[in-house]
């Protein structure tokens, strides 16, 4: 019998946000206005070339991406997905016996992508919701080799601020990468929520994680990208599985980055609708942390599976973490209606 790492055993599946014909889906942080109208008509026209491999290099968006965030096309990274950016960066620098710390609860996938690249999870808890980051900053060991920051964490959509991220990153040893993961940046709001970018992007060891799966409405296609030192960008693309951005993908991650204005009025739209349901979800007596992503989140507990299956029993699918709370991705208005309807009848 052939023997798989013993390191696995315990592994946990990745759970996706569930699926049900014709429900309400308010589950997988998605944006609910479908494609960028740019984006869909130029996948129309190049449907017919798929039987040829993408370009390796993905030179088109690497180039779009530089131009876009003003900088060398050295200093960027891509892959399917800000998930497997995520493992490229790990597999990048992490080794056995290494460390990875992160808050918790955050993304579901950093334990896991952990996990297989041989390190060892170090999972602080968060405190109001948020990212504590000086307990953070504590945890990092002389076996540590990154930091995952999420921000706005997903899934409790509480971001820090600007000085509390330039302290932490003072905090944190050079030898240490620290990977600030901004996949609702978009989302958040700039007076508030710093651009890591701009705020850290000279430092060595930082690297700032962005995605095309939620703002950009491409989560089908699978686009995420890094930016970074060029010394780590360059060990990021060794890293990537050859030919995992597909040539639709890349080509509409392009015109998907000309489509700028769009994507920030969609954008305010999602952030008008987060704020309606949370005065209303307060107002029916629910704890909502101040949200700077495409969702919110409900920390009911031991409740949260019994929350989530008075939703599906409506036609809402919403994402449990049971024992902890339950997500609520934001959605059109008769969407977002037809949770608050559930809300208000649902008694704890």
């Amino acid at each position: 019998m052939v023997r798989v790492r013993s390191s696995l055993a315990q592994l946990p599946a990745y759970v996706p946000g569930r699926k049900m014909p014709g429900a309400v889906a308010l589950a997988s942080n998605e944006s609910p206005y479908g494609l960028l109208p740019g984006v869909a008509a130029r996948l129309a026209v190049l449907a017919g070339g798929v039987s040829r491999y993408p370009d390796l290099s993905a030179t088109a968006l690497v180039q779009a991406l530089a131009e876009h965030h003003d900088v060398e096309t050295e200093r960027i990274a891509v892959g399917a997905g800000s998930s497997e950016v995520c493992a490229q960066l790990l597999h990048s620098v992490v080794g056995p016996g290494d460390e990875v710390v992160f808050g918790w609860r955050s993304f579901e996938a950093y334990p896991i992508l952990t996990a297989v690249a041989g390190g060892t999870a170090v999972q602080v808890p968060l405190r109001a919701h948020g990212l504590d980051l000086d307990a953070m900053a504590e945890a990092v060991s002389d076996r540590t080799r990154l930091v995952f920051v999420c921000n706005p964490n997903n899934p409790t959509s509480t971001a820090v601020g600007e000085q509390a991220l330039r302290d932490f990153a003072d905090r944190v040893p050079e030898d240490v990468l620290i990977v600030v993961d901004e996949a609702y940046r978009e989302y958040a709001d700039p007076e508030l929520v710093p651009d890591a970018l701009a705020l850290l992007g000279d430092r060595p060891n930082v690297v700032v994680l962005r995605t095309f799966s939620k703002a950009y409405g491409l989560a089908g296609l699978r686009v995420g990208y890094c930016v970074g030192p060029p010394d780590i960008a360059c060990h990021v693309r060794k890293t990537q599985i050859p030919f995992s951005v597909s040539a639709l993908a890349q080509e509409a991650a392009v015109v998907a980055l000309g489509e700028h204005a769009e994507v920030v009025r969609r954008a305010a739209l999602t952030v008008a609708e987060r704020q309606r349901v949370t005065r209303r979800l307060r107002a029916l007596g629910f704890e909502v942390p101040d949200s700077q992503a495409n969702f919110v989140w409900l920390p009911l507990a031991g409740d949260s599976g019994d929350f989530a299956l008075h939703c599906l029993g409506g036609d809402v699918v919403a994402r449990p973490f049971v024992g902890e709370g339950v997500r609520v991705t934001i959605g059109l208005r008769a969407e977002n209606d037809a949770l608050l309807a559930l809300a208000a009848s649902w008694r704890g």
